[in-house]
């Protein structure tokens, strides 16, 4: 039997070449040796107010974009997290052994809350529903970028701590990272993660993003007073712009610096442009063929939620006998 994979995408925001590079290429790599489900996490999103109707056209774009995108609907499950009751369910019993201090240590609710006059308890809480994500499928892996590592510390840190007051109930789940990609920075601001939060028109590439669009980001590109690319002084902004190539090229470091050693920066974004622009063309396509036909999505989404509820039920159903609650 293959181990299980567990890994999900808000739908809000535009999903840009950072969310491909660290989550969605990655999980198009291991889709074929792990039984993989990959969800659309919508209950994370009304976290923040959303408006409904740009909500459910989100979902169905995302769900579009991870078949664009390379994820195998024969071999891997897409689903949306509302669709399966269990979700909620796990995480109100986890929510009930889980320390408030662990989730006020949480970098993201730290951020968050120094941002805002007052933070909605969702807010203080989805790290936990995070954590119901993953172990209700018992799932051994969690392929994603670097900034989602602390939450799966977490993670294993609920399971540790359920595990020992109930007995042995869930697996731990390790995490996986791309070597290369993992942490795309902002094009405009390369000491800032790419966001898809972030307002500034120059900061991510979108996955559907006009070539047009997408080539002018890139050479307005944040870089540094070099002249050219020197691989021992390079600023943050220059040493993206490789890491972005390198991802999508899959190059290794020693090709990456014999060919880039000395470019000057006006041809270093053109081949950074062309690059990604190639890699970006037949994903677009593809999406178009796919947003064509919108019975399709409704139905490959339907059909994943029926696929994984039996396994998300059957997970409730132990931890509830763990916790001797009636069912």
């Amino acid at each position: 039997m293959k181990a299980r994979v567990f890994s999900g995408v808000q739908p809000t925001g535009n999903l840009h070449i950072g969310n491909y590079l660290g989550a969605l290429k990655s999980w198009t790599k291991v889709q074929y040796d792990y039984e993989c489900i990959f969800g659309i996490v919508d209950l994370h999103a009304v976290t923040l107010y959303q408006n409904p109707e740009d909500l459910k056209a989100k979902i169905a774009e995302v769900a579009a974009l991870f078949i664009a995108c390379g994820i195998d609907p024969r071999h891997s499950t897409v689903m949306v997290q509302s669709s399966v009751a269990a979700h909620t369910e796990l995480g109100w019993m986890l929510t009930c052994v889980t320390p408030v201090g662990w989730l006020e240590r949480m970098t993201q609710y730290k951020a968050k809350s120094e941002a805002q006059e007052t933070v909605g308890a969702g807010i203080l809480q989805y790290p936990v529903l995070m954590a119901a994500d993953i172990l209700l499928y018992q799932a051994a892996l969690v392929p994603v970028g670097d900034d989602q590592t602390q939450h799966l510390e977490l993670t294993r840190d609920i399971a540790q701590r359920f595990n020992s007051l109930y007995g042995e109930t869930f697996v731990m789940p390790a995490t996986r990272t791309p070597a290369v990609g993992a942490r795309v920075m902002g094009l405009d601001e390369p000491d800032k993660k790419m966001s898809k939060s972030a307002t500034g028109t120059g900061h991510a590439i979108g996955m559907l993003d006009p070539p047009d669009v997408a080539r002018r980001k890139i050479m307005r590109a944040t870089t540094d007073s070099n002249p050219a690319v020197d691989f021992e002084t390079m600023g943050p902004g220059v040493a993206n712009l490789l890491a972005i190539f390198q991802a999508f090229g899959d190059w290794d470091d020693d090709r990456i610096k014999g060919h880039f050693s000395g470019m000057r920066y006006g041809d270093l974004k053109k081949q950074v442009a062309e690059m990604v622009l190639e890699s970006l063309a037949p994903i677009q396509q593809r999406y178009r063929e796919i947003t064509a036909d919108p019975a399709y999505l409704r139905q490959l989404l339907a059909s994943g939620a029926d696929r994984v509820r039996p396994i998300a039920d059957s997970t409730v159903r132990l931890v509830k006998e763990r916790m001797g609650l009636h069912q």
